[in-house]
Formats: structure tokens, C-alpha cells, sequence
């Protein structure tokens, strides 16, 4: 299959066409599915809160793009973006969402914990910096396993000031075990802005510490995060260890639904959307001649659908059986 080269932040990028349209119908999968999240919380049918990815999408698409299939990820409590990139089957993610039967966990598990293990979904999981352990023991199992497979762990820099990444990440260059770290930072922990918090502006400055590679990607140009990811990948499957991929992004919502983000800057809200990483992608596809105007128009429409009838279906699901409150929750 022909290939087609793009410049990327000076370096050169070669991609077949379909892989270019693939990525981009990843982030527009993410960016349609949280929007209908957001409308549907908006109507009372989603329980408990929820953590948009509306904002980072190119961060998931560029990193799980680097990926097979066999691959695994580790996700967050801002983890539907993480899933639906993955693979995850977009109806059984809104049941599980909405607390339907129907649902990944059987409603169990909810926003913040969508699980699939046949797409290499290990699980999001809401305790901050809990998933970066759990990551580095998928690691341990690829290299007992002998297996040239990697496992991407995402967190916020607010995670990599707890004690799980320093312990994870140690580990993990220790052992040289094919992890994949990767900081999605979008400048604000909750309501605590990073220089608040730390000292060093970059995160994967502390790469350094434990003798791996530390990368800063721009998180809102998905062909970048892909760029480096795919560095990265290679380099795990040749067993020379961990990266540290931390890429510079933004969510477009509060830290939750029941944030009004009050606390940025309103001129620092609108400059982050003017670099919107599904624009910038849609007009770079245009500008160098990769797709025309009536086939992105197609895959806009084919995954709005989708998304649409992810949403019909998790709203005609059942809602879990009383009787079945403890099945799939305690082991036999």
C-alpha cells in the first residue's frame, strides 16, 4: 500500500491513507461519544458524575494508533476517550455508563470503570496514580510471558506527584519492562494549577531520575503524540525499557460535570481552542491532499450514527436485576 509523508514538527511521516483517516475517525469517536455523554447527563439518565475527554482526544488516538491490537492499555477516572480509542464496543460502554444490564460491568462498575480485556483494556480506574502499579505488573507478565506486546498507562501530572509513579516507573527501568508512561497534562489537577503543585514545568523531566527516555509531544496534534509513541513502542518491543511520553494537552470541561472550571483564565480557555486537535487534523488531511472534502463528511456521519445508536441501545437496556447485586463482585 502506497504511503504519504507529512511534516511533523520538522520531521517527516509516513503513513498509508488509511491509517491517516483511521486516526482521525479514533478522535472523532471520542469527541462524538463524550458529547452525547454530556447531553445524556444533561437529562438526568447518567448516574453518579462524570470526567469528560472532550479536549485530549488526540492524545488516546496518537498513543493507541501506535499500537496492535494485542496491546494493552491501563485507563483513568477520565478513561471513556482511553476505551472507545482502544477498540471498546461504543453501546456496551454508554449502558455501562448509563448503569444498564447491558453494560461491560453489568452496571457495576460505571463511568470510571469500563473494562474489556478482549480489546487489552485492563480497566480505568478512579483512585489517582492507582493505574500506574497495575500497568507495570502487565509488564512483568508480557516479559515472563516472553511476548513483545507493551502496555500504555495513562495519568495526569497530578499523578506523577504521587507515590505510585515514582515507584512505578522505578520499577519499571529496573526490570526494562515494556511500559509505555504516558502524562497526559492538561495544566490543572482538579483546580490546582501545576505550578502550584511542582517546581519543574515538564514532567518528563523526571524521566531522567530513573535513566529512561522523557518526551514532550504536542498533545493537541495527534500525529506527533503517534510520532513519538511509535518510537517508543519500538523501542519496548526490542526490550530497551519504559518512555516517558508526556503530551501537553487540554480539557475543553471542568475536572467533572459539577465543575464549572471557573478558576482558568477565559483567554487561556479560548487560545486552547483555537488549537483543537480535531480541527488542526481535519485541515492538515485537506491541506496535503490525503482525503477530500465528501470523505471526511462520510466518516463524520458514519460515526455520528454509530454513536447514535450506541446511545438508543443503552437506553433501551434493562436495568440491572436487584437479585444479581453481588454476582461478578466477590470471587467464589
Amino acid at each position: 500500500m502506497s504511503t504519504m509523508s507529512v511534516k511533523v514538527h520538522g520531521m517527516d511521516l509516513k503513513l498509508s491513507k488509511d491509517m491517516f483517516l483511521q486516526i482521525y475517525k479514533r478522535m472523532l469517536e471520542v469527541r462524538y461519544f463524550e458529547e452525547k455523554v454530556y447531553e445524556l447527563f444533561g437529562q438526568n439518565l447518567i448516574p453518579g458524575t462524570i470526567h469528560l475527554y472532550l479536549g485530549e482526544e488526540a492524545t488516546a488516538a496518537g498513543i493507541i494508533s501506535a499500537l496492535r491490537e494485542d496491546d494493552y492499555i491501563q485507563s483513568t477516572h477520565r478513561g471513556h476517550g482511553h476505551c472507545a480509542a482502544k477498540g471498546a464496543k461504543l453501546d456496551r460502554m454508554m449502558a455501562e455508563i448509563m448503569g444498564k444490564a447491558t453494560g461491560y460491568c453489568k452496571g457495576k462498575g460505571g463511568s470510571m470503570h469500563v473494562t474489556d480485556f478482549t480489546k487489552g483494556i485492563l480497566g480505568a480506574t478512579g483512585v489517582v496514580g492507582s493505574g500506574l502499579p497495575l500497568a507495570v505488573g502487565a509488564g512483568v507478565s508480557i516479559k515472563l510471558r516472553r511476548t513483545d506486546q507493551v502496555v500504555a498507562v495513562f495519568f495526569g501530572e497530578g499523578a506523577s506527584n504521587q507515590g505510585t509513579f515514582h515507584e512505578a516507573l522505578n520499577l519499571a527501568s529496573v526490570w526494562k519492562l515494556p511500559v509505555i508512561f504516558v502524562c497526559e497534562n492538561n495544566l490543572y489537577a482538579m483546580g490546582t494549577r501545576q505550578s502550584i503543585a511542582m517546581v519543574l514545568n515538564n514532567v518528563a523531566d523526571r524521566a531522567s531520575a530513573y535513566g529512561i527516555p522523557g518526551v514532550i509531544a504536542d498533545g493537541n496534534d495527534v500525529l506527533d503524540v503517534y510520532r513519538l509513541a511509535s518510537e517508543a513502542v519500538k523501542r519496548a518491543r526490542k526490550g530497551e525499557g519504559p518512555t516517558l511520553i508526556e503530551c501537553k494537552t487540554y480539557r475543553l470541561k471542568g475536572h467533572s460535570r459539577f465543575d464549572a472550571a471557573a478558576y482558568r483564565p477565559k483567554e487561556e480557555v479560548e487560545e486552547w481552542i483555537k488549537r483543537d486537535a480535531i480541527k488542526r487534523m481535519r485541515d492538515r488531511l485537506l491541506d496535503e491532499r490525503i482525503a477530500k472534502e465528501d470523505e471526511l463528511k462520510k466518516i463524520e456521519d458514519e460515526v455520528r450514527q454509530k454513536v447514535e445508536e450506541a446511545a438508543k441501545f443503552a437506553k433501551e437496556s434493562p436495568q440491572p436485576d436487584p437479585s444479581t447485586v453481588t454476582e461478578g463482585v466477590y470471587a467464589d
